[in-house]
């Protein structure tokens, strides 16, 4: 089962994980990052990556997070998500938000 980025990540989008990812399988919207389910190999090194938890392996997900394995399959075959590579400046505020844990209505689909 492919791993999935959750809640934790919506205003932050620290990218430690996209620069460890042997698969490239991270893309990225305005204000959150996705994985690729068909393109994870399961390998977990991203989620130590993550300072705010937010990637999680989809079998474990917690029952409140369940809705973001079809939101990571959905925009990461968006054509307006575009893969990411490599590291990138955490958004502004991401210190504030990462203390946040209700996030789930400021994702930015467009």
């Amino acid at each position: 089962m492919p791993f999935v980025v959750t809640e934790s990540c919506i205003q932050c989008k620290y990218t430690d994980c996209v620069t460890v990812c042997p698969m490239d399988c991270f893309f990225e919207g305005p204000n959150f990052m996705v994985i690729h389910p068909d393109e994870c190999i399961d390998c977990s090194i991203c989620v130590a990556e993550c300072p705010v938890g937010a990637i999680v392996n989809a079998t474990e997900i917690p029952e409140d997070q369940v809705a973001f394995i079809e939101i990571n399959a959905r925009l990461s075959q968006d054509p307006a998500w575009t893969r990411i590579r490599r590291a990138k400046a955490p958004l502004a505020e991401h210190e504030k938000w990462a203390k946040i844990s209700s996030k789930r209505h400021l994702l930015a689909i467009d």
